[in-house]
């Protein structure tokens, strides 16, 4: 599958090594990525359609998590960061089933789908027990923002291009990308623990393990640091892309403007 859109897609072929090139990452080393990316298609369905009986934990090994530990038991809530790595629907599905019934549901930030159908699968699919959604609009802020308040977790993909006006413009790999500035306004805010996580695929369908780490960079606060906190975010998704290119969604239009900003631009307004 990862093959076939590759060779199929000029598109995505040109942005996938355009990515890559940016990072600076050798392209052998990138090479798995294309095959990976299939992977994460086709174990889609298993994870989005698991009956709520079958577990999910046999197949995943935990890196860190005594940093969940740690957080909870200073009564604050954790905000997780994952990149496009690896297979990061895992994470919040092994969180919910590990923890949430000692620490509370863990609350997912996502862009609901345009397409009606998919919209309520991926709804559906989503909503598990100790698994909270929230869509990435105001009301879903504030959603994440009482979750925390309440010592919970919540967890959202900071390398993803954000709706605009909720974001800014800052470095990622050396090139301008429009960065969400909610996750150090989350942790900021209520006082909680940022986490990078990911779920690293392991070869021949053996499972995951979730990959835990400390987020080791002050955050500025205010709103004049917005530009720093989004870049200090950046800063930690490229070292975690770093440590395995081999799994990093690099044909994801990462570098794209959304949609309103790119009209304001065409009429002349300037993205800073």
């Amino acid at each position: 599958m990862g093959w076939a859109g590759y060779v199929l897609s000029p598109t995505y072929r040109r942005r996938f090594r355009i990515n890559v090139a940016q990072a600076g990452v050798d392209a052998a080393a990138a090479r798995p990525a294309i095959a990976e990316a299939g992977r994460l298609l086709m174990e889609l369905p298993a994870l989005w359609m698991r009956p709520a009986g079958r577990p999910i934990l046999p197949l995943v090994q935990w890196d860190g998590d005594a940093l969940i530990d740690a957080a909870h038991a200073q009564g604050r809530g954790i905000v997780f960061l994952t990149p496009h790595m690896g297979c990061f629907e895992v994470t919040a599905q092994a969180y919910a089933e590990r923890h949430a019934a000692r620490h509370g549901p863990i609350t997912v930030l996502y862009r609901p789908a345009r397409k009606a159908w998919l919209r309520e699968l991926v709804d559906t699919a989503r909503a598990r027990p100790g698994l909270a959604t929230a869509p990435a609009t105001l009301a879903g802020v504030r959603q994440m923002m009482r979750a925390l308040r309440r010592g919970e977790a919540v967890g959202l993909l900071p390398d993803q291009v954000p709706p605009d006006e909720m974001g800014v413009w800052a470095p990622f790999f050396g090139r301008p990308a429009y960065t969400m500035t909610l996750a150090a306004r989350l942790a900021l805010q209520t006082g909680a623990v940022l986490l990078l996580a990911w779920g690293e695929r392991l070869p021949r369908g053996r499972g995951y393990v979730v990959h835990l780490s400390p987020f080791d960079e002050p955050l500025p606060a205010g709103a004049a640091a917005q530009a720093e906190s989004a870049a200090a975010v950046n800063r930690a998704m490229e070292r975690l892309i770093r440590r395995c290119p081999q799994q990093y969604l690099w044909g994801y239009d990462r570098y794209k403007t959304p949609r309103r900003l790119a009209t304001s631009e065409g009429s002349g307004d300037n993205k800073d």
